[in-house]
């Protein structure tokens, strides 16, 4: 019996320690989030001592496990409620996260595009500044070539002068327009040719003063002459200052010097304008917008002012400009003559080219220049060749012989009036002489001036006028 009873002790003991182990899961007390909830009828079912002694620990704990979940599945969880809660919050989540995606990919999307755009500004004006260095390196090299001087080989430039002479015999009212290249033989620099004042002067060389008291007309002056007294030109619009014209023995009449006349100064206080011809260049002391000689008109008085028109300027003079006779004689024109000039300033002249005609009815257009003009698409011939070239095959063409320039004979000593006592110190440059031995002593043999110009017709006052900078 002591032994039975020992057996059923030790078995007592055992079972108390692993009811006390297992008492929260199998007798209703189970700890859930923090709180004590009850186990159902379910649960405590079968969780007697003799249910344990039946199990081992490893399949209590199973069933322990299995039955919490039971638990939770029947309403020992959360409600529905909360459920709902719980779901709105995790769609709320999705929905931001979602939108955190959808801002990213905006951002991203914006970025791509801002540098796209960048990429395409950087093209363009890449684009763009390529096309600007093109054009300048077009526009300079197309400069060069309209400065380059280009002479015709000599048999085309026969061929060329046989069909202007036929233009010069079936021409009904031929006026020639001429320039500055028809003076260059006379030892007068031009303005735009490769040795011109402007050209010089923006290369930034100095420009020495001719003498031009020792000029004389060249040999196109004195074939105009010719063409002229034989009625084959009717009319001469010249843009020369030198007074070479007017010294050659044409006509006052039949010129119109646009640009003025070096050798006269006139009263523009007198009706009409009393014109003084010396024999002398007036301009010494004028410029731009500076016309006083510093001598005054014998009648009334008044300062005298030279001819000259320079850039900037619009001439309002009568005589030697001409206006009214040159705009005449473009409008009977059925052909023009042009020579010597590059046409860039009397191209601003609509009423020398009959630009209110329609183009049939337009006078026929002959150039004689070595260089480009803005007026060779229009022109019916363009040579290529000095003017003193073309016009020896010309005369030679048209049979007719080209009278000689004669000192004694220029119209210029008759016209000229002489300076009155106390007016002879107002001038310093050199006076017109029929011969050398007249020259005052000094004069003879001397070489031309190296004093670079200052004023006059020739040089500052003439020259194109700047743009002005803006004060800052």
């Amino acid at each position: 019996m002591f032994v039975i009873y020992k057996v059923f002790f030790i078995l007592y003991m055992i079972n108390k320690r692993l009811l006390k182990r297992m008492a929260g899961v199998f007798f209703g007390k189970e700890r859930t989030g923090g709180g004590v909830a009850r186990v159902g009828r379910a649960g405590r079912k079968g969780r007697g001592w003799r249910g344990v002694l039946r199990r081992l620990p490893g399949e209590a704990e199973a069933e322990a496990g299995s039955a919490a979940r039971g638990t939770m599945a029947a309403g020992g969880g959360l409600s529905r409620s909360e459920r709902k809660a719980a779901e709105r919050v995790r769609r709320l989540r999705e929905e931001q996260q979602r939108e955190r995606l959808r801002q990213v990919s905006r951002i991203l999307r914006k970025a791509a595009a801002e540098r796209s755009a960048e990429e395409g500004r950087v093209l363009a004006e890449s684009a763009d500044l390529v096309t600007e260095l093109q054009g300048r390196s077009r526009r300079r090299e197309g400069l060069k070539r309209r400065q380059e001087e280009v002479c015709d080989d000599p048999e085309e430039l026969r061929r060329k002068v046989r069909e202007l002479a036929g233009a010069v015999r079936n021409a009904k009212h031929l006026v020639v327009y001429t320039g500055a290249g028809i003076s260059t033989a006379a030892s007068i620099p031009d303005y735009r040719g490769p040795n011109g004042v402007w050209t010089l002067l923006q290369k930034g060389r100095s420009v020495s003063a001719a003498d031009l008291s020792e000029a004389e007309p060249t040999l196109t002056h004195m074939s105009i002459t010719r063409l002229h007294e034989q009625k084959l030109v009717q009319h001469v619009v010249s843009q020369n200052c030198d007074g070479l014209h007017l010294r050659s023995g044409l006509p006052r009449t039949a010129i119109s010097e646009l640009h003025g006349n070096m050798y006269i100064e006139v009263c523009t206080s007198c009706i009409p304008n009393r014109e003084y011809v010396r024999v002398f260049d007036v301009t010494e002391r004028t410029a731009l917008h500076r016309h006083h000689t510093g001598r005054t008109c014998h009648k009334c008085g008044t300062q005298l002012r030279d001819t000259i028109v320079h850039f900037g300027e619009r001439g309002t003079l009568g005589q030697p400009l001409n206006w009214e006779a040159a705009t005449e004689a473009a409008s009977k024109a059925d052909t023009i003559l042009c020579l010597g000039s590059s046409l860039k300033v009397l191209k601003k002249y609509p009423c020398l080219w009959c630009m209110t005609k329609p183009p049939s009815r337009r006078p026929k257009l002959y150039i004689v220049n070595l260089q480009w003009t803005p007026k060779d698409d229009w022109a019916a011939l363009k040579l290529h060749g000095k003017c003193d070239d073309v016009m020896q095959l010309l005369m030679d063409e048209l049979g007719l012989e080209i009278p000689l320039y004669n000192r004694w004979q220029d119209p210029i000593f008759s016209l000229a009036t002489p300076l009155r006592a106390g007016e002879e110190s107002s001038h310093s440059r050199k006076s017109l002489c029929r011969s050398r031995e007249e020259a005052p002593q000094g004069d003879q043999g001397a070489p031309p001036s190296s004093v670079p110009i200052l004023g006059g017709w020739f040089g500052r006052g003439c020259a194109k006028r700047g743009k002005r900078k803006k004060a800052t």
